[in-house]
C-alpha cells in the first residue's frame, strides 16, 4: 500500500462550476473534483490530472493513499470515484474521499490470478473469472494493493471461492460473501448444428398450423353468415304462409 506522505496531489478551490468551467480547467491540465467524507464539508477543487491520472495507473490504483495539498493544507484522501472520457480515455471528473487514519473503512480491492490451471492444460477446460474484486474493511495504512490467487491446482468442475483468498484476519474483514466464485474451469459448451437440409426444410416449410388456422376461422365465418341468414329466410316463409291465408 503506498503512503500517504509519499504522494501528493495539488489542489486548488474551485468557486464556478458548469461544463464551461470545467472545459477551461481541462484545457489548463487540471480536472473538477469534490473533496468529501470524515467530518469536513464537501468541498469542490480543482485538481492536477497529471497526478490523478498517475495514481489511477499505479499498482495499488484508486486504492492509493495520498495527500491533497490545499493551499499549504494536507488532507489524506483516496480516489472513491471518476469520469472518464470513452473517445479520449481523458479524466473528466473525480470524487475524492476523506481518511481518517485511525478509522476503519470499506474499500474494494481487485482480485488477479496467476498460473495455467490443469483443468485446462490436462482436460481440457475453459477457464473462466467470474469475480474481479472483492470487498473488505480496514484500517487506511492496511489496504491491501491486490488479492493473487495461484490456479494451476484448479480442475476441471472445480471453483475458487472468496473464502479462499489470503486475508490476514487480523487487519482486515471479509465484506463480500464467503461463498461467491471468484474463478472456476468449466467444461465447453458446442451446440449441435442441425445439417443443411434440415435448415433449408424448415424454411421451406408452410406454416400448416396458421393456414389451418385460418382457414378454421373462415369457415367459422362462413357457418356464421348462413346461420345468420337461415332464421331470415324461415321469418321470409312464415310472412309469405300469413299473407296468403289472409
Amino acid at each position: 500500500m503506498a503512503q500517504s506522505e509519499k504522494i501528493v496531489v495539488e489542489a486548488a478551490p474551485r468557486a464556478e462550476r458548469g461544463k464551461n468551467e470545467a472545459r477551461r480547467l481541462r484545457q489548463m491540465g487540471k480536472i473538477p473534483a469534490v473533496l468529501y467524507g470524515g467530518k469536513g464539508e464537501a468541498v469542490t477543487l480543482a485538481l492536477n490530472a497529471k497526478q490523478v491520472g498517475a495514481i489511477l495507473r499505479s499498482e495499488s490504483g484508486h486504492n492509493t493513499l495520498f495527500q491533497v495539498n490545499l493551499g499549504g493544507k494536507h488532507e489524506p484522501a483516496i480516489l472513491k470515484d471518476w469520469l472518464v472520457d470513452p473517445a479520449t480515455g481523458k479524466l473528466l471528473h473525480v470524487d475524492l474521499l476523506r481518511v481518517t487514519m485511525d478509522v476503519r473503512m470499506r474499500v474494494k480491492v481487485p482480485v488477479h490470478t496467476f498460473g495455467e490451471p490443469a483443468g485446462v492444460k490436462v482436460q481440457g477446460g475453459v477457464f473462466e473469472i467470474v469475480t474481479r474484486e472483492v470487498e473488505i474493511e480496514c484500517l487506511p495504512s492496511e489496504i491491501p494493493s491486490e488479492f493473487k490467487m495461484d490456479v494451476s491446482e484448479l480442475m476441471l468442475g472445480k471453483q475458487l471461492r472468496v473464502s479462499d483468498l489470503p486475508i490476514d484476519t487480523a487487519k482486515m474483514k471479509l465484506i463480500t460473501e464467503p461463498e461467491r466464485v471468484i474463478a472456476h474451469v468449466v467444461t465447453l459448451r458446442v451446440e449441435e448444428e442441425k445439417p443443411v437440409e434440415a435448415v433449408a426444410a424448415e424454411v421451406a416449410a408452410p406454416a400448416e398450423p396458421e393456414v389451418i388456422k385460418k382457414g378454421k376461422k373462415e369457415a367459422e365465418g362462413e357457418e356464421a353468415v348462413e346461420a345468420e341468414a337461415k332464421p331470415k329466410a324461415e321469418k321470409t316463409e312464415k310472412t309469405e304462409k300469413t299473407e296468403k291465408k289472409k
